[in-house]
């Protein structure tokens, strides 16, 4: 064989090898989850490595996964745009900033899945205010990230069915952004600044059970119905590099899933296990057992906050529908 053939042979080989190590799945893999109960399914792929089994069965031996936790959408996606996190999770207005921002680029982010759909409360300690025409600069309303996070859109879109077409932000002047550990603890103390917090399970409820914490919106009037609160999501080049890891996350999602829906009390054990809450097991048991709880993948009411957020002029690209928001791994499903 000559000399040009042999180099020719090689580049070739040596392109082949380079094509092959790119479509490679990755070794190791960074996913990050919030707070609450409503984080339950990720919880338990991470105590019963999960993603780690599933990936061994698909080829992909010893997996190195690492769990973070964020107190807000907003610092993950920034952690997903840079690569140093490759799946994050949280509330639908994250999301679909997000994918907004990223649309029509190699890092187009969309989402795997729903996690779950859960009511969202904007509870106070304020007796003056009965509805959210009632708050006033003595208010200041605790949630994960002003502006941003699902708790802050879910409460723009009930101040502009308050105060009408425009005046959507009317509220935001008294929001601040905390944590919702933190948050509870500062309306529950009487000596913070907060008379209210938009929360999520089991904040919202454990603060309902204290004398003179009362509900003024429920995310489910907003939307008009049950509407998915936690997702995940991941960039369009993580989706398309790693085949064999977005088919064991979504293995394992459903595995979780599905041991939570067979056995709730369980299920309540290992979350305060896992997190630590001081709640009692029958406490967690009666929270995700609500029938307007659920523990399922499938989207609803998403493109609500997608068409609220284009309309008011919150994202420049408005998805045709919920199917633009997810990746094929959702797109079968009956959502919305």
């Amino acid at each position: 064989m000559s000399f040009r053939k042999i180099a020719v042979v090689c580049s070739a080989l040596a392109t082949l090898l380079v094509c092959t190590v790119a479509r490679a799945d990755m070794s190791e893999i960074k996913i990050a989850r919030q707070y609450g109960v409503s984080y339950l399914p990720l919880m338990i792929m991470q105590d019963q490595k999960l993603l780690e089994k599933h990936a061994a069965q698909l080829g992909v031996p010893n997996l190195k996964v690492s769990w973070v936790e964020f107190a807000g959408g907003n610092v993950m996606n920034d952690a997903l745009l840079s690569n140093s996190l490759q799946i994050a999770s949280g509330g639908v207005a994250p999301l679909v900033l997000l994918w907004s921002r990223t649309h029509g680029t190699p890092l187009e982010v969309k989402a795997l899945a729903a996690i779950n759909s859960m009511p969202l409360l904007l509870n106070t300690t304020n007796a003056a205010v009965k509805t959210v025409k009632d708050f006033s600069g003595k208010d200041k309303i605790a949630l994960p990230a002003a502006k941003v996070s699902i708790q802050a859109i879910t409460l723009q879109m009930a101040a502009e069915k308050a105060f009408g077409a425009g005046n959507q932000g009317q509220l935001d002047k008294y929001t601040v952004s905390l944590a919702h550990p933190d948050a509870q603890q500062a309306l529950l103390s009487g000596s913070s600044e907060v008379t209210a917090h938009f929360g999520s399970p089991p904040f919202q409820e454990q603060e309902l059970a204290h004398p003179g914490v009362h509900t003024v919106v429920n995310s489910y009037d907003v939307l008009g119905g049950k509407s998915t609160f936690n997702l995940v999501w991941c960039t369009s080049q993580f989706y398309q590099q790693n085949p064999k890891l977005v088919q064991a996350f979504m293995a394992a999602l459903d595995e979780a899933e599905a041991s939570i829906n067979k056995d709730k009390r369980a299920a309540a054990l290992a979350y305060l296990r896992i997190s630590k809450d001081k709640s009692s097991v029958d406490e967690i048991e009666k929270m995700i057992s609500s029938p307007d709880v659920q523990f399922t993948t499938t989207p609803q009411n998403t493109v609500k906050y997608a068409d609220f957020m284009a309309r008011t002029g919150l994202i420049k690209a408005k998805p045709a529908s919920w199917k633009d928001l997810f990746f094929p791994t959702a797109q079968s499903q009956q959502g919305s």
